[in-house]
């Protein structure tokens, strides 16, 4: 008798000590405080051109016990691209670039985080123009604050990374002039993410 009720409480305290040692909280986007931004080259870097995203989702799954262990998954919608000149933004919008009505979305979808020293690196699934690549997005980690009204929690995350566009089927190049526009994307995120509330209970009707 001592035997099983000894069993049962050490198996209800390592099933306690499991659900604290893997508690995870949920972080939504902040877009109203986000930036999804590139850079590309022009003449040879005479220049640069830049713009941003406007639409975009971003769920992040931290894992409090061990951030490894942690997953994002990004959503940006390609036809809100913005570089200030909208002639420009529709001819990115078009088949020669993003070709948006086809290729509506480009997405990340972490597989692991690995932790190197101060470097926070996800490793997952990069798909823009129809074209997925394995890729390994560094990140950091700027803070986390709480709302003294609330006592809602805010993370702050922020990357930067280099892709090609030839990488992804964008190879397209002024006739007249096919230096004109640089191969290399600079991209920078600096992302506010905000703790996901738990849904309030509905109340029955009286």
């Amino acid at each position: 008798m001592f035997r099983k009720h000894y069993g049962a409480t050490m198996l209800a305290t390592l099933l306690f000590v499991s659900a604290v040692n893997s508690a995870t909280t949920k972080y939504d986007i902040d877009a109203a405080h986000s930036n999804i931004g590139f850079a590309v080259s022009i003449l040879d870097g005479l220049s640069t051109v830049r713009g941003k995203f406007t639409d975009f989702t971003v769920t992040i799954i931290h894992d409090d016990a061990d951030i490894t262990k942690s997953s994002v998954n990004a959503v940006i919608k390609t036809a809100s691209i913005a570089t200030g000149i909208e002639r420009r933004d529709a001819h990115l919008r078009n088949p020669d670039f993003f070709d948006a009505e086809k290729h509506p979305e480009i997405t990340f979808q972490s597989k692991r985080v690995e932790k190197m020293g101060n470097q926070l690196i996800a490793h997952g699934t990069f798909t823009m123009h129809g074209v997925a690549k394995e890729i390994a997005l560094p990140f950091t980690i700027t803070g986390v604050s709480k709302d003294p009204k609330d006592g809602g929690t805010t993370l702050g995350v922020k990357s930067n990374l280099t892709v090609k566009r030839s990488d992804y089927g964008m190879t397209y190049a002024n006739p007249q002039r096919p230096n004109f526009i640089g191969d290399a994307v600079e991209i920078e995120l600096n992302l506010i993410t905000r703790a996901a509330k738990p849904a309030t209970a509905m109340q029955p009707n009286k």
